[in-house]
């Protein structure tokens, strides 16, 4: 028998927003009932609760895997409408490079032109045997993909209709949430900074060790390189709630500088960027790898961060992890 999903139209109680969510993931309910119900609680907007909820019935029916101690993820919630290169993917390359583990959780494009699947399978990552050795990589090389669809079978049905609807929902805001290797640090970027205090409420409800939740002031779902982010911290680590590329010593590029294309154009671009091509994507790595470093406690500031990950470049070190683990 079909399950009525809730009205959305007010904010869910916590039990209402679970039995939602489990009706939804376990295909109780039509398509139809789905994307409607989507769009009216993004259009209304999502509560901490209901974030909260949606990535706890997500971590009930995900596959996992086992991490080291200390693995963090980096990510986006997508949907920024900026279509830019993929700098969380990068990121997660500098970061690992620099000796932290990223178990990186990501998708193919839901609302733009490449996710960071769509890139690393361009740049010769079969994501099949990625997903299968995601654990070996992980503890050998310090780095894995975690691709969506590999580890949330429930999502299966889930996926097109996010196509069709073709803008963000909470499928966005609680995918970082719902990391298989089970991390308990991360750096999230969200695509709207009035949501970043409720984004990360959510996080502390679901006992988050230390994160940062970032959001570029106009609007892009990481930490801008063009100017201020806001930034709220959680737990162990903290960075101030406003920070700017010159804090980590860098220069201002205009968010055009980071305009991406289809997976073959942003595979090239972060070729380039391992290869030691300067300009504003590598600078928006470096500020996000930045603070990533700081998230996992081996950077004291994001000076510090900055210089470290640009060493890691610079000598070959994530054009190397790279390549073998594409080779692997």
């Amino acid at each position: 028998m079909s399950a009525l999903l809730p009205d959305p139209a007010s904010p869910l109680s916590r039990e209402t927003a679970a039995q939602a969510f489990a009706d939804l993931l376990d295909a109780r309910t039509s398509e139809e009932a789905v994307a409607d119900f989507l769009l009216a609680l993004s259009h209304r907007g999502e509560t901490s609760i209901e974030i909260a909820e949606a990535a706890r019935a997500l971590r009930e029916r995900l596959i996992p895997i086992t991490a080291p101690a200390g693995a963090i993820d980096v990510c986006g919630t997508g949907g920024d409408g900026q279509h830019t290169l993929n700098v969380s993917t990068a990121v997660s390359l500098v970061v690992a490079a620099c000796g932290v583990p990223v178990a990186k959780h990501g998708n193919r494009a839901a609302s733009s032109k490449a996710g960071a699947a769509d890139t690393l399978e361009s740049l010769g990552l079969d994501m099949d045997r990625a997903g299968a050795q995601a654990e070996a990589t992980l503890a050998e090389l310090g780095i894995c993909f975690l691709f969506a669809g590999n580890h949330h079978p429930a999502m299966k049905r889930i996926t097109p209709i996010r196509r069709r609807i073709g803008r963000r929902t909470i499928f966005n805001l609680m995918g970082p949430l719902a990391n298989p290797a089970r991390v308990t640090r991360q750096l999230i970027g969200i695509a709207r900074p009035d949501y970043a205090p409720l984004y990360a409420e959510a996080l502390a409800q679901l006992g988050s060790e230390a994160a940062f939740v970032v959001a570029g002031e106009e609007g892009l779902d990481e930490i801008s390189g063009a100017g201020p982010t806001r930034v709220v911290s959680i737990g162990t680590a903290a960075l101030p709630p406003r920070i700017a590329p010159e804090d980590a010593g860098l220069p201002r590029h205009p968010t055009i500088a980071i305009r991406g294309g289809d997976p073959a154009y942003n595979a090239l671009a972060l070729r380039r960027l391992l290869g030691g091509e300067a300009g504003g994507y590598r600078d928006a790595v470096l500020l996000n790898t930045a603070a990533a470093l700081v998230l996992a406690g081996v950077a004291a500031d994001l000076r510090a961060g900055a210089t470290r990950a640009a060493q890691a470049i610079d000598a070959g070190a994530a054009r190397d992890l790279l390549d073998r683990w594409i080779a692997f």
